[in-house]
């Protein structure tokens, strides 16, 4: 198969000669065109994962083709409709960057970063100006044999961003970077962001299509390099449409003292399967990740989390929270690894489901790998169906039961909303969750 239709035209196939034709049209640096092909090859060789596999056995792509899909392919500005993003309201942005359809879209960024030596923008474009930069941390992306979807993406990333921040400067104006795909199109973005010792930024992503129902594939990919003393607050807000499908590997990289404030919002999406690997290299790094999950329809929600102490005296936090309506599923299955050495460990993961359907199902599994002596690791989880004792409250007090059970809900994700600093942020996953609250069965 040499080619793929898609709703904004012929687009070329994920086969061999696609491939080829797709190196040809990237200007890119020699080494990563060889990284590209090293795991294109892995991408053919591998097997689509299936439900014998521990971590896909309770999530089905037997429905997934991928040759519904092509891979990227310039694209005519008029073709391009770009959605309002929902964390840019009411803010004053220190620079934006957007794709469509994997293709870079626009970017800017305000003078006074740019003057400070801050790189923004389309990772497609200054990874051809600034190479030897940004080598070194693509050796240390993940690894593409992990599964055929990471070969994939390796092979075939396109429309990314990227943000450096040099050594000691502190952006005090949030970014955002938008990435935006039409129906039956096709994402292949990767989102890379580099903080130097003792730099400090403040990142908002978001994923959208233009309309609630758009059909489509992502396969992306999140790097977080943070060097010693670094901060970084990263929030990503993933709503694609109901019919696309969502695959990603992200990754943080703490050194030593670095701190990371994680938040995460899934809305969107027919199928998602994440793996969100947070590592501590080294001693004193700090990590809190908040996610916010709310389900509707059929959707199947799957994240599977992983915080690896590998130095001693780190601390790690993970707080994951789903509301599921209709007959929806959400999967979270979390893993603490402590390595040997990694001493005075202070790790701590947590989901908590609330069942808004007694058709929907959230599976939880909580999990501890310790090698270390004199940590402090727990866990836990919970699962539980909105009391009608509350509702009948709310509506005594003149509130429709769909007021009632909007507020059960903001109520209940308040206290990952409460540890957002952004208040924008805080305001825009309430929002969005709020409009999609039906009435309880």
């Amino acid at each position: 198969m040499a080619e793929a239709m898609t709703a904004t035209g012929t687009w070329p196939a994920f086969d061999e000669r696609g491939f080829r034709n797709f190196l040809d049209s990237r200007n890119e640096p020699g080494w990563m065109t060889e990284q590209r092909s090293a795991a294109w090859q892995v991408f053919q060789q591998l097997e689509w994962p299936n439900r014998r596999q521990e971590e896909w056995i309770r999530t089905d792509i037997r429905l997934f083709k991928l040759d519904a899909y092509g891979l990227p392919a310039e694209l005519g500005e008029d073709q391009m409709r770009l959605p309002e993003p929902e964390l840019g309201r009411g803010v004053e942005l220190g620079g934006l960057s957007t794709t469509w359809n994997s293709q870079p879209s626009g970017s800017r960024l305000e003078p006074p970063w740019a003057e400070r030596g801050v790189l923004f923008g389309s990772l497609d474009g200054l990874l051809a100006n600034h190479g030897d930069l940004l080598q070194p941390y693509f050796q240390q992306a993940p690894d593409p044999r992990y599964d055929r979807f990471a070969a994939l993406h390796a092979a075939c990333w396109a429309g990314g961003h990227l943000l450096y921040v040099p050594r000691g400067v502190v952006v005090e104006q949030p970014l955002l970077a938008l990435s935006a795909m039409s129906d039956r199109g096709v994402d292949l973005g990767q989102t890379l962001i580099i903080l130097e010792e003792g730099a400090e930024a403040t990142m908002m992503s978001e994923s959208a299509s233009c309309e609630a129902g758009d059909r489509g594939l992502h396969c992306g990919g999140v790097q977080l390099h943070l060097a010693p003393g670094a901060r970084l607050r990263y929030i990503n807000l993933q709503d694609w449409g109901h019919g696309v499908w969502h695959f990603a590997h992200q990754r943080a990289l703490l050194h030593r003292d670095a701190s990371l404030q994680w938040t995460i919002g899934a809305l969107g999406c027919r199928l998602c399967k994440v793996n969100q690997h947070v590592s501590l290299l080294e001693p004193g790094a700090d990590c809190q990740v908040n996610g916010v999950l709310f389900t509707e329809g059929k959707q199947h929600l799957s994240y599977h989390t992983l915080q690896h102490h590998r130095a001693p005296d780190c601390r790690s936090d993970f707080l994951y929270k789903s509301a599921l309506q209709d007959r929806s599923r959400t999967v979270w299955r979390g893993m603490v690894k402590v390595d040997p050495g990694a001493v005075r460990t202070d790790g701590y993961q947590r989901n908590d489901n609330l069942l808004l359907s007694d058709r929907a199902r959230a599976d939880s599994i909580p999990g501890l790998e310790i090698e270390a002596d004199d940590v402090r690791c727990t866990h836990g989880s919970t699962s539980g169906r909105v009391d009608e004792e509350l509702i009948f409250y709310a509506m005594c007090r003149g509130f429709t039961r769909k007021e009632a059970v909007r507020m059960i809900v903001s109520g209940f994700f308040q206290q990952i909303f409460d540890r957002i600093v952004l208040p924008n942020v805080r305001e825009a996953l309430g929002r969005v969750i709020a409009s999609r609250v039906r009435e309880y069965e």
